[in-house]
């Protein structure tokens, strides 16, 4: 990454290869252009405002043009927003599976702002339902915006990019984990998330030492409009906010262009960063978290994770273990066969409230009131509770 030097010996150049307007302190996406797709609300708006603080132009490339009756923000809000944060925004009316419209859109990037430096490909569709449930009009929309789009959006910016100083292509997909597990409940939503990870997989390679090409992936639930639709009422105590990813998305997009091919989880490259309290990207500190999608954890794994993140809801107990180990065997499927939220008050040597949640999203425990009403309440002691289990 080339960088130039200001008088007093600091960088002044941006990662895009620009001059920073002096005086600055050093911001590293000053400058730089980011096609962001369905940046007008949740993580695609965050990272675009952590990017416009640092005085990028950011594209907004989604569909929102006027005010949806559930969710929040068009592409013209989101644009105000940005360039209040001190960015320069570019709002476009765009359905990534319309070739026209990414191309116009593209288009008016080059010429509005000179080029284009980043792609972030976070546009997506999520249906997670079973093969004989799920229609095939809900089949097209995923595989035609998670797949399709994100690989059609990146075939349009490539020859923009290839001219960048530090160019990067970012998709927010998983790692290619093929366990079944993920398949076996929803195996549409699967396919279409993981030929996003392969556009990463095969674009990383094709333009090694050109464009910088990977992904990006929470490792526990985020906050947004489709979390809430997804998980229900109370959901959001079990999330972190999109500022994580936002902060993840950021320090991925900072490093030169020789970083690529990486499948990287938001917490573990804030860790390496120099982050270590992770407990402000909480929605609720102390919490118990959400693991999301795709990544394989077993549940003492997951306990030691979310512990040294600050983010155990209680110290390890009897119970608490006990909870964790049944949270390990909670899948879509037994959510959708059980339809039920069990309250258990508990007495005894470790005395407490605990929920089992197998009636909303991907099911949950957690201690304290169960973020909805439960449908059976049950008392009683906690060794009784623990041999039930056993």
């Amino acid at each position: 990454m080339y960088q130039g030097r200001s008088l007093n010996g600091k960088d002044s150049r941006t990662t895009c290869g620009r001059m920073a307007p002096p005086p600055m302190t050093y911001r590293k996406l000053s400058g730089c252009t980011l096609f962001i797709t369905g940046a007008s609300r949740g993580i695609g708006k965050a990272i675009a405002l952590k990017a416009a603080r640092d005085g990028a132009n950011v594209v907004i490339a989604a569909k929102t043009a006027e005010k949806h009756p559930k969710l929040p923000g068009t592409i013209y809000t989101a644009a105000e927003e940005i360039e209040a944060a001190g960015g320069k925004a570019l709002p476009c009316v765009v359905d990534v599976r319309d070739e026209k419209q990414i191309s116009e859109a593209v288009e008016k990037a080059v010429q509005k702002f000179g080029g284009i430096d980043i792609v972030v490909n976070n546009a997506s569709a999520i249906n997670l339902t079973g093969t004989l449930d799920t229609p095939m009009k809900k089949v097209d929309l995923m595989l035609g915006i998670n797949l399709r789009g994100t690989y059609l959006t990146s075939k349009l910016c490539i020859p923009h990019l290839l001219k960048s100083k530090n160019p990067h292509i970012l998709n927010l997909s998983p790692p290619l984990n093929l366990n079944p597990i993920w398949f076996k409940n929803h195996t549409a939503y699967t396919m279409a998330k993981y030929g996003m990870s392969m556009c990463v997989l095969g674009m990383a390679e094709e333009f090694r030492g050109s464009i910088a090409v990977n992904a990006l992936w929470p490792r526990t639930a985020i906050q947004t409009a489709a979390m809430e639709m997804i998980g229900g009422s109370g959901v959001e105590k079990q999330c972190r906010k999109v500022d994580i990813m936002a902060d993840a998305a950021y320090a991925v997009l900072s490093k030169p262009v020789s970083y690529t091919g990486h499948f990287v989880i938001d917490e573990d490259i804030l860790k390496k960063e120099g982050i270590k309290d992770l407990d402000v990207y909480a929605v609720q500190p102390g919490h118990q978290l959400l693991p999301d999608f795709f990544l394989d954890e077993d549940p003492e794994t997951l306990r030691k994770q979310l512990e040294d993140a600050g983010k155990s809801s209680v110290p390890s107990s009897p119970i608490a273990d006990t909870f964790t180990v049944i949270k390990g065997v909670i899948s879509p499927e037994i959510v959708k066969s059980t339809q039920g939220v069990y309250r258990f008050e508990l007495s005894g040597e470790h005395p407490g409230v605990w929920y089992i949640d197998m009636k909303n999203g991907a099911g949950g425990v957690g201690s304290g009131e169960p973020p909805v009403k439960a449908d059976v309440e049950m008392s009683l002691d906690s060794d009784d509770f623990i041999k039930m289990f056993a």
